[in-house]
C-alpha cells in the first residue's frame, strides 16, 4: 500500500486576508464586541474590523496577509485617533516579531483567534465616542436592511 502525499497549497494574499478577518471577527463575538468589516473613518482611511464594546469601547482591528502587506502599508497610526484600543491580526505563520510592539495582536485563522497581545487602552473624548458610535450603528444597521 502506497503513502499518501499531502502537498500544502499556500493561501494567496485575499484568501488569507479573508481567514485571518473570519477568525478575528469571530474572536470579537466571543468576546462580546459586536464587529462589522470595513468601515469607514472620518480621516478617509478604511479599518478592516471595528468593534463595539459592552462598555461602549471602540476597538479597529488591522488585518495583515504577509510580510509585504504590512511593509507597504504604514497607515495604521491613523487609526488610532479613532479608537480605544487598536490591534494587528495576523495568521499564525506571520511573523509577528515585525511588527511594532505598541499595538495589541491577534493571531487568527479561518475558525477563531486569540489575543496574543493587548492593546494598551486609550480612552477617547466623549463627543469624538459619541460621534463614532452613531455612526457606527447607523452604518450596522444599513447593511443589515440592505442585506
Amino acid at each position: 500500500m502506497e503513502a499518501a502525499v499531502i502537498t500544502l497549497v499556500p493561501l494567496s494574499r485575499p484568501e488569507t486576508t479573508g481567514e485571518v478577518t473570519r477568525g478575528a471577527h469571530r474572536l470579537l463575538a466571543a468576546m462580546n464586541y459586536a464587529a462589522i468589516p470595513e468601515v469607514g473613518l472620518p480621516n478617509g482611511r478604511r479599518a478592516d474590523l471595528m468593534a463595539l464594546g459592552p462598555k461602549g469601547e471602540i476597538v479597529i482591528v488591522e488585518v495583515k496577509s504577509g510580510l509585504e502587506d504590512f511593509r507597504t502599508d504604514r497607515k495604521w497610526p491613523e487609526y488610532l485617533p479613532y479608537c480605544d484600543a487598536f490591534y494587528f491580526a495576523v495568521g499564525p505563520h506571520f511573523p509577528q516579531d515585525i511588527l511594532p510592539p505598541e499595538p495589541g495582536m491577534i493571531v487568527a485563522d479561518a475558525f477563531g483567534g486569540a489575543v496574543t497581545r493587548e492593546a494598551p487602552s486609550t480612552p477617547l473624548a466623549g463627543a469624538r465616542r459619541k460621534a463614532l458610535t452613531l455612526a457606527f450603528a447607523r452604518l450596522a444597521a444599513m447593511r443589515s436592511t440592505l442585506a
